[in-house]
């Protein structure tokens, strides 16, 4: 009686997470939004789905692209659904920002960049990867996705929800010190790499 009840209750857990996981992964509304001078000579695309409850992907991927406008770029910062119909000639690198669900990348931005691998090859590409903590996993899968595709990667980094984002800042908002890691790396790549990159 016993066993059974207890396999009752795991089947309840199981059905929840599996109905949870089928509501998050689901693609989110068509969001976008451009940051920088609209008369700057090398565009760049940041792609995400936007999680059904945190923005933390919204607001890491905006606070990257400030980063990169403050060096002359033109920012593209659109959820998946958004880009349906895009002309991705227009892009010199792609930032793929993924959230982490069962410790792998979301479905939508696996899916999307699967699906347009042909347009990714040779192409700079930046992975991003968020998670409440645990996502040394999903950034492996982030990152063999987009090499997969051909395009070259030039950088990687994670931020997290819950986990500290930078310990010596406990005091402050997680979601805060993330954003300003971004910013800082945003503006450090577009220093060297991006625009190294851009140039050749």
């Amino acid at each position: 009686m016993a066993l059974q009840r207890a396999f009752k209750i795991l089947l309840i857990i199981l059905s929840a997470w599996f109905m949870l996981t089928l509501f998050v992964q689901q693609d989110g509304p068509s969001i976008s939004d451009q940051i920088g001078p609209a008369t700057a000579p090398s565009r760049i695309l940041v792609v995400y789905d936007p999680d059904p409850f945190y923005d933390l992907d919204r607001q890491v991927c905006e606070a990257f692209a400030r980063g990169l406008a403050g060096n002359g770029f033109l920012i593209d910062v659109a959820t998946v659904k958004a880009l349906k119909k895009t002309n991705f000639d227009h892009y010199q690198i792609y930032v793929f920002c993924a959230n982490t669900y069962n410790w792998a990348p979301d479905w939508s931005i696996s899916r999307f960049i699967r699906r347009n691998r042909r347009i990714f090859m040779d192409k700079a590409a930046i992975a991003i990867t968020l998670g409440s903590g645990s996502t040394s996993r999903s950034k492996r899968m982030l990152e063999d996705y987009i090499n997969g595709t051909g395009a070259e990667l030039i950088a990687s980094r994670t931020y997290w929800l819950l986990r500290p984002n930078d310990e010596s800042r406990m005091d402050e908002s997680n979601v805060a010190v993330a954003c300003d890691r971004v910013y800082d790396f945003a503006v450090q790549i577009s220093e060297n790499k991006i625009a190294g990159n851009l140039s050749q």
